[in-house]
C-alpha cells in the first residue's frame, strides 16, 4: 500500500476539481443566499477555496484523482470549516488559506529537499499569528480569544454532527472517512513520512495548549486555539485522501489493513448505537434529538463497514475490479459527506 504514496507525474485535472467544489458550495449555501449580507458571502467562497487547497496539497502524495478529491471535501466541506460559519466569515477565509500556505513547501521539498523547504513549512503558523496581530490592531476579533478547544472535543472524530451544539469548534472528518484517515495514518507511518505527522502534532499541541498550560503563559500569542486547529485538520484531510487511494489500490498482501478499517467502522457503529440507546432513556424525551442523530451516525458507519468488508473479500481473492471498489467507496463517502455537510450548513446558518 506504500505505492499509493508517491508523486504524481502528470498534471492533475484541476479544473474538474474546482468545478466540483464550486458546484457543491453553491448547492449547500444557495438556500441561504437570500439572507446573506456583507461578509457572509465569504462562506461559500471559503468552502470552495479550502477544498481546492486541500486537493492541490494532497497531490504531492496522492496520485489518484479520487483520493485528492476526498482530501478537498473533508477539509473544505468538513465539520471544522463549515462549523466556523458561526463566527466572523473572515475566520473561514483564513482557514481556507491554510492548505495553500503549505503548498510551496510541499512541492519545493520534492525538488530541492526537505532542509531548503523547512522555513516554508512554518509559513502557515506565522501567517495565522500575524492575522490575529493585525486584526487586533483594527479592532476586528473574528473569534473570541478565550474560546477554547478541549480534549473532550476530540469525540468529534466519532460523531461530529452530534457535538455541533456542544463544542466551540468541530473536530472530525465525518464518519466513513475515519477508516481512510486511520489507514492513511498507518501508511504514512510505514512509509516514514514523519513530517506530516509532526506538523499535525504541532497543530494539535497549539490547539490544546491552554488545556495543559497556564492560559497566561500562552496568551501572549494572541491567537485563538480554534484557528490553530485548522493545521491538523488539513493534514487529517490529506491522510484521508492517502488512505482512500490505498483502499482502491490494495492487493492481497494488504487485506489485514482493509479488515482493520472495516472492524474500526463496525466498532464505531456499535458505540454510537449504545450512545443512542442511552439518550433514548433520558426522561421526557429531552435527548431524543441526539439519539436520532446517533442512530443515523451508526447507520452510516455500518454502510461504510459493509463497503470496506466487500473490498476486503475482493482483496483476499485477488479480485481487483477498481471500478467496483471506486463505486462502493464513493457511494458510502458521498452519502456521508452530502448529508453531513447539508446538516451542518443548515444548522449553523
Amino acid at each position: 500500500m506504500q505505492s499509493a504514496i508517491h508523486n504524481p507525474k502528470s498534471a492533475s485535472p484541476l479544473c474538474l476539481a474546482a468545478a466540483l467544489f464550486a458546484a457543491f458550495a453553491v448547492y449547500l449555501y444557495r438556500p441561504h443566499f437570500g439572507g446573506f449580507t456583507g461578509c457572509q458571502w465569504l462562506l461559500p467562497v471559503s468552502a470552495g477555496v479550502a477544498a481546492l487547497g486541500g486537493y492541490v496539497l494532497s497531490r504531492r502524495w496522492v496520485v489518484g484523482f479520487t483520493g485528492s478529491v476526498l482530501a478537498g471535501l473533508v477539509y473544505g466541506f468538513g465539520p471544522f470549516l463549515l462549523g466556523l460559519g458561526k463566527f466572523h466569515p473572515t475566520l473561514s477565509l483564513l482557514a481556507a488559506g491554510v492548505p495553500w500556505l503549505f503548498v510551496p513547501a510541499a512541492f519545493l521539498e520534492r525538488k530541492q529537499g526537505k532542509w531548503l523547504s523547512l522555513p516554508l513549512w512554518l509559513l502557515p503558523f506565522g501567517v495565522i499569528a500575524l492575522f490575529f496581530y493585525l486584526s487586533a490592531g483594527r479592532r476586528l476579533f473574528a473569534v473570541p480569544l478565550q474560546a477554547g478547544v478541549h480534549p473532550l472535543d476530540l469525540a468529534g472524530f466519532i460523531a461530529p454532527l452530534a457535538l455541533l451544539g456542544r463544542s466551540t469548534a468541530l473536530v472530525g472528518v465525518y464518519h466513513v472517512p475515519v477508516a481512510a484517515l486511520a489507514l492513511g495514518l498507518a501508511m504514512v507511518w510505514k512509509a516514514r513520512r514523519y513530517g506530516i505527522l509532526l506538523l499535525a502534532a504541532a497543530g494539535f499541541g497549539l490547539t490544546f495548549s491552554r488545556s495543559f498550560l497556564d492560559a497566561g503563559k500562552v496568551a501572549w500569542l494572541g491567537v485563538s486555539p480554534i484557528l490553530w486547529l485548522s493545521i491538523p485538520m488539513v493534514w487529517c484531510a490529506v491522510l484521508s485522501g492517502i488512505g482512500l487511494q490505498g483502499l482502491i489500490e490494495a492487493g492481497p498482501a494488504d487485506r489485514k489493513w482493509i479488515l482493520a478499517a472495516a472492524i474500526l467502522l463496525g466498532i464505531l457503529a456499535i458505540v454510537t448505537l449504545l450512545l443512542a440507546a442511552k439518550c433514548f432513556q433520558v426522561v421526557l424525551g429531552l435527548a431524543d434529538g441526539y439519539a436520532r442523530l446517533f442512530v443515523k451516525t451508526a447507520t452510516i458507519y455500518l454502510a461504510g463497514a459493509g463497503a470496506t468488508g466487500i473490498i476486503f473479500f475482493m482483496a483476499r481473492q485477488n479480485v481487483r475490479l477498481h471500478w467496483l471498489r471506486w463505486a462502493l467507496l464513493c457511494t458510502a463517502l458521498g452519502v456521508d459527506i452530502f448529508l453531513g455537510a447539508r446538516y451542518l450548513v443548515d444548522s449553523v446558518l
